[in-house]
């Protein structure tokens, strides 16, 4: 009886402690599991976090902190940038569109979206976003400008509007802002090369920098060394396309007369080359050496005839050699393509009084003095 008793009471003693451990452990839990923290608190956490530059912890309360109120735009666009300076682009973009999403006018998000959309390689939106981000804040810090304008110009490059690309570059030259990517970015713009510095190859990069750097010296004002650096990059790369092409724009500054001989040599070395053929027609027109002209621009019309612009050079070509029915034809035919192309308005007009058509001339003048001031109204 005594030893069924004592083991008993060895039992209960055992059940009594294996409880108050078990409520023991409870509490402990308990105590463990404190109040939801308010939006505030885990906002002020949030901001602690960033102040110290522990991104890891900052990201992960922003992201509660967001969660608490989604209206908070300043948590998404401070999750947005710490996810951008970490490199998570996909994420960021994801944070500044919720920024973005509550107000279509931040700036800064907007412009921090396109540096992501950059990096991930959706060029088109990025452009988009960044041209909108300098819009609404052309005023920004030296350096911000800087950043977004040269990726702008990149874009530009990219998405082939070479001619913008080059003149986006224009005021880093005339700023004396320089580095061996900015060379060979203006290089691929001048060249009309679709691509960013990044994704050029080890073998690109001499042709590249030779014009981006004979270009830059042009855009600083420095006829004397961007003459040199051309005459010496055509020596060492005589079979470069585009070369004499960028050569050619660049001096239409001083003229057509300035720019023909480059865009001969061009096609020399490129006698494909549409965008060669057109400029020296323009500027043989520009010119009135309308006799050098006609055989180009008859070409051009046999290569393109669906486009207004080529009606329009052979219309002109043949109006200033005299044979006026035959550029009143073409003119018209370029009409019929572009009815609202004003150079064709005006070509006319001046072919049907060198015809003796007065009513025909009244008629087309009228109708470019109505385009002119549509134009300035800001009317299509």
């Amino acid at each position: 009886m005594r030893l069924l008793s004592s083991s008993g009471d060895r039992a209960f003693r055992v059940c009594a402690g294996f409880a108050l451990l078990l409520a023991v452990i409870s509490l402990g839990n308990v105590s463990a599991q404190t109040p939801p923290s308010t939006f505030e608190e885990v906002a002020a956490e949030a901001a602690a976090a960033r102040d110290v530059h522990d991104a890891p912890r900052a990201i992960q309360l922003y992201r509660e902190a967001v969660q608490l109120n989604p209206k908070w735009q300043e948590g998404w666009w401070f999750l947005g940038l710490l996810q951008y300076e970490s490199r998570a682009y996909p994420s960021a973009i994801d944070a500044l569109s919720h920024a973005i999403g509550i107000d279509a006018n931040a700036e800064q998000a907007l412009a921090l979206r396109g540096l992501c959309e950059f990096e991930t390689g959706d060029y088109r939106n990025s452009l988009a976003d960044i041209q909108q981000g300098i819009l609404l804040d052309p005023a920004k810090d030296g350096s911000q400008e800087q950043i977004l304008r040269y990726h702008e110009a990149m874009l530009l490059t990219r998405l082939g509007t070479y001619q913008d690309a080059l003149q986006k570059y224009a005021p880093f030259a005339e700023h004396h802002l320089t580095s061996p990517e900015l060379l060979m970015a203006i290089g691929l713009a001048g060249l009309r090369i679709p691509l960013l510095p990044r994704e050029t190859s080890p073998e690109q990069r001499p042709l590249l920098t030779a014009v981006g750097e004979a270009a830059y010296k042009f855009m600083e004002g420095d006829e004397t060394a961007a003459r040199e650096a051309f005459n010496n990059l055509f020596q060492r790369f005589p079979s470069a396309r585009n070369a004499h092409f960028l050569y050619g724009n660049l001096l239409l500054a001083f003229g057509p007369d300035a720019a023909a001989p480059q865009f001969k040599k061009e096609l020399e070395v490129a006698p494909d080359s549409d965008t060669a053929l057109n400029m020296l027609t323009w500027t043989l027109l520009m010119e009135n050496r309308a006799d050098e002209a006609l055989p180009y621009a008859m070409r051009i019309a046999q290569q393109q005839p669906e486009r207004a612009a080529s009606q329009l050079m052979l219309g002109r070509a043949l109006l200033d050699t005299s044979d006026l029915p035959g550029g009143i034809e073409h003119l018209k035919r370029g009409l019929k393509l572009e009815p609202d192309n004003l150079e064709i308005h005006i070509a006319l007009a001046k072919a049907y009084s060198k015809s003796g058509r007065d009513d025909d001339a009244r008629r087309e003048r009228a109708r470019c003095l109505e385009m002119t001031e549509n134009h300035a109204a800001g009317q299509p």
